[in-house]
């Protein structure tokens, strides 16, 4: 060969060592393949790299590096290359020489002749790992960081700078019912109350329109058609020239809140007040450094974003110094733990004021375990706080009269056991009656069962009941009345959970009752022994009255069988006489009646009747005392007068002995006038009754004691007469008393309610 062509060939040789050098020392994995897709050279790096010599690799042997769950896409995709004669592209990884499999982005491209044939491919290998993990970190990042907006106990979402909807987060949809594209185009109307969304609307597209914040209060749909009130705040996210880029917005439910606001408005300003705001910022930090915080956390902490982000230690000392220690132990912990953490603590501004604050943070790992960043959401809960506590403080005064009056608050459950007794119920040893019901200790159970029946069937049915009065033993061993009111008590799903009320200790009152009632029975007697007594007084007069109308029916009978025995009989007259026999029978009869209505004991029985002829009938029984005693009786009785509603008898009693009284009095006046006036009026409380006398009166002094029992001016009188007159007024709603008669006797009056006919 000449030195020409030995030149030649050496500078070629010189040029491939020094190309080959280049591909070797570049910092690139670089590979060559034949025409069928063969490896025939990879450069210095890759042998490096997978640990290998050219010879294991050349042909087919580098899929033996590849991670098996890679082969088949990395296979799958260059043979599909080479059919196509097309660029390849893949992603896969590669075991390195330390037995580690790191990602690897591979591209090659044919090198082909002038009429298509691939003479040869050409590819480069990049290593990716760091670049995928750092994805997958940002994808793990993003996803806890959803988790997160998704678990947070508000409804979020985010809006473009036009408004439009982009993000709801998964609470708010399950919220609502409705789904991303529901909300856009203006969709969101649907979930708004139609009577808020005017306003709403209106407030919302001037913030977009101004770039200014929006807070609102409305009511909210959820799927089942029920509206509730939130609290809604929307701020705008910007870029570094000022422009919007997003907005971000947040739904608290305040719905108790709000339809307790009207209920506590007047006493508790205060926790109306926060029941209106609740505010809720976003922080992102790390172990040095706050990372991100969103201006609602400015303006919670009382920082100024236009100085940036403050430094971790500056909020660090704003934590209250009673809070600090815990709570910092609090985050580690979680951190450690690697997960979720929920906390309230107190912060101290710069003017002395504390805020509570609930956070909800959020621990998040790279690929590796390292902590990346911690992200939280920070309410400010101080109005709740201060709301809280005024409860607690009421509740606390509630429980202490709770503790002190004379009724005592019990709860029991679905098996109508206690569950709740305040320490004064029942006496004592409230404690030992937790577990038990309240018939476990009754006394009355087999000797009043139906009441016991009308109230567990009023349990059963899950109705109030008010005013069970029962028989119990108390908490030191001695019976006790109880009266005991509840009221059924169910959850927010409508399940039954007991029933809570209140018991008192009713054992004097009803003690006081019986004692009434045997009272009452006692002048009921003395009431019945009075007007047998009035009747053993007028006993001539009652002879009288019964011996008239008997003769004249003998009188009439004889006329009878004087007519019968003319010739012919005049039946004419013998019909007449008997009708008038039958007439006297009647009139004696119902002498008699009348006597036995005074005399015989029967309980009160009220009814309507005409009040002038219920008097009229008692002059004619206080007959003989009138004219034994020379009384002249005038009746001045009111026609048209109000129905009343009385017992006839016990009435007619008060009256008689009003009468009686009278006459005895008169009968002692000498060379004087014996008056007795009668009279019956319309008077502003119903009906007046008036008995108006001439006789001596009575001694002003005693005017009043006359009515008293026991006391008498009679020489054989017991001094019951007047009392059990008293009685049986005041019994009926009215009212007896007594006024000197000018110039001389007395007036006993008394007046009687008018009620409605038919009640």
């Amino acid at each position: 060969m000449s030195k020409e062509g030995d030149g030649a060939e050496e500078a070629l040789l010189s040029s491939e060592q020094e190309l080959r050098l280049l591909v070797d020392t570049i910092p690139t994995l670089v590979w060559t393949a034949r025409p069928e897709g063969d490896i025939e050279y990879v450069n210095k790096r890759v042998l490096e790299y997978l640990g290998a010599t050219l010879d294991e690799i050349i042909g087919n042997g580098w899929v033996e590096k590849v991670h098996p769950d890679d082969v088949a896409f990395k296979t799958r995709t260059w043979v599909a290359n080479l059919e196509s004669r097309t660029a390849h592209d893949a992603v896969c990884r590669f075991r390195g020489a330390d037995g580690q499999y790191r990602w690897f982005a591979i591209s090659g491209a044919p090198l082909k002749a002038g009429d298509g044939r691939v003479l040869r491919w050409y590819g480069v290998i990049i290593d990716i790992d760091d670049r995928r993990k750092a994805e997958e970190a940002i994808r793990e990042s993003e996803y806890k960081l959803r988790q997160i907006i998704d678990t947070v106990p508000s409804l979020l979402w985010s809006a473009g700078p036009d408004g439009e909807p982009t993000h709801v987060s998964q609470r708010l949809l399950d919220y609502s019912g409705m789904r991303l594209e529901d909300f856009k185009h203006g969709g969101w109307e649907a979930f708004v109350h139609p009577a808020d969304f005017p306003e709403t609307a209106k407030a919302f597209h001037h913030a977009i329109q101004t770039g200014t914040s929006y807070q609102g209060v409305m009511r909210l749909r959820r799927p089942d058609g029920e509206f509730r009130w939130h609290h809604a705040r929307c701020e705008p996210l910007r870029d570094r020239q000022g422009r919007i880029i997003q907005w971000y917005g947040l739904s608290v439910d305040i719905d108790e809140g709000k339809k307790a606001e009207d209920l506590l408005r007047r006493s508790e300003a205060h926790l109306a007040e926060a029941q209106k705001l609740s505010h809720t910022g976003a922080v992102a930090y790390n172990g040095t450094a706050i990372l991100f915080a969103s201006e609602e956390t400015y303006r919670i902490w009382g920082f100024d974003p236009a100085q940036g982000l403050p430094d971790r230690e500056v909020v660090f000392q704003r934590i209250h110094p009673g809070d600090r220690d815990w709570l910092n132990a609090e985050v580690r912990r979680a951190v450690v733990e690697k997960r979720r953490y929920s906390v309230a603590y107190r912060i101290l501004m710069p003017d002395g004021t504390v805020k509570h604050l609930e956070t909800i943070g959020q621990p998040v790992f790279s690929a590796s375990g390292e902590l990346v960043e911690i992200f939280a959401t920070q309410t400010d809960v101080t109005e709740r706080k201060r709301a809280e506590e005024a409860l607690r403080e009421s509740e606390a005064k509630f429980r202490d009269y709770a503790e002190t009056a004379s009724d005592w608050f019990w709860e029991i459950g679905p098996d109508y056991k206690y569950t709740l007794l305040t320490e004064n119920a029942f006496g004592s040893g409230a404690a030992d009656r937790i577990g038990t019901a309240c018939w476990d200790r009754a006394l009355d159970l087999e000797t009043e069962p139906e009441k016991w029946r009308l109230v567990w069937e009023a349990l059963d049915s899950r109705k109030p009941f008010r005013d069970f009065v029962f028989r119990s033993l108390g908490g030191n061993g001695s019976p006790m009345y109880v009266k005991a009111s509840g009221q059924p008590v169910f959850d927010a799903d409508g399940e039954f959970r007991g029933y809570r009320g209140t018991g008192t200790d009713v054992t004097a009152l009803v003690r006081a009752q019986e004692e009434h009632e045997r009272l009452r029975q006692l002048e009921s007697d003395l009431a019945h022994t009075n007007r047998v007594s009035m009747m053993g007084e007028l006993a001539a007069s009652l002879s009288h009255e019964i011996t008239q109308p008997i003769a004249s029916a003998r009188n009439n009978a004889r006329a009878a069988q004087n007519f019968l025995d003319m010739q012919p009989p005049d039946f004419s007259e013998v019909r007449e006489a008997l009708s008038c026999v039958v007439g006297d029978t009647d009139r004696a009869g119902d002498i008699v009646d009348r006597i036995r209505d005074h005399i015989k004991k029967t309980p009160p029985r009220k009814e309507h009747f005409d009040l002038n002829e219920a008097i009229n009938e008692v002059i004619e029984l206080g007959r003989s005392a009138i004219i034994k005693n020379g009384v002249w009786v005038q009746t001045r009785l009111s026609e048209g007068l109000s129905p009343i509603h009385c017992d006839r008898v016990q009435l007619q009693q008060v009256v008689l002995n009003l009468i009686l009284n009278a006459a005895e009095a008169m009968g002692s006046v000498e060379g004087a006038p014996r008056d007795l006036l009668i009279s019956t009026e319309q008077h502003h409380a119903g009906v007046l009754v008036s008995v108006r006398d001439s006789g001596p009166g009575i001694d002003p002094d005693n005017r009043d004691r006359v009515f008293e029992a026991f006391y008498t001016t009679k020489s054989r009188g017991v001094g019951m007469g007047l009392s059990i007159c008293r009685s049986i007024i005041d019994a009926h709603g009215g009212r007896l008393w007594a006024e000197a008669n000018e110039p001389r006797g007395t007036i006993f009056q008394f007046t009687l309610p008018a009620v409605q006919v038919g009640s």
